[in-house]
């Protein structure tokens, strides 16, 4: 299968999308952990309607506007991933959410007792979609900012670009282990 890439440049760096002709399937920032996974080493830069989408949705973000739309997407995952993610779709522009009650959302969801919130950053951190499918507004107990693929100092500016009070928020220092 072939797929197509695109980049963007962004006011935090490139961002490089992937589709596979109709949907978007990829959007990591260059470099960032697990940049590019689970792609077919098949692929061909080139214009597609949903990367046209893409960078209206990524320009209206960047300006510091809430995206009134989300591209097509199609994510190829577990269910259990499909349903983290799910939940990160909810989670509105300028509001966070902890692991654990995303956790908690999954084990109301499934009907079970308890979910793991450490089985739901495993998932997070492989959002193949960032940004769109926000990992960015998802938090650690105490309000940890702790967990973002794309680094620290990117969730921070993605949190400032959407207003998030962060008085509340842990702010590691550099260098400091979280």
């Amino acid at each position: 299968m072939m797929e197509c890439m695109h980049y963007y440049q962004s006011p935090l760096g490139n961002i490089l999308m992937a589709s596979n002709g109709n949907a978007l399937t990829g959007l990591w920032f260059e470099g960032q952990k697990y940049f590019c996974e689970n792609l077919c080493n098949t692929y061909e830069f080139k214009k597609l309607p949903v990367f046209e989408q893409t960078d209206h949705w990524l320009d209206l973000y960047f300006d510091g506007k809430e995206p009134d739309f989300i591209p097509p997407l199609y994510l190829n995952a577990t269910p259990f991933r499909r349903a983290v993610w799910d939940i990160l779709l909810t989670i509105p522009y300028g509001c966070t959410m902890t692991y654990g009650e995303i956790a908690k959302q999954l084990a109301r969801q499934k009907g079970t007792g308890k979910m793991s919130a450490q089985a739901v950053g495993g998932a997070v951190g492989h959002n193949p979609i960032s940004l769109i499918i926000p990992c960015h507004r998802v938090i650690g107990a105490n309000g940890n900012l702790t967990g973002y693929a794309g680094g620290i100092d990117k969730k921070i500016q993605l949190l400032t670009i959407e207003k998030v009070d962060m008085s509340s928020l842990y702010i590691p220092k550099k260098g400091t282990a979280l």
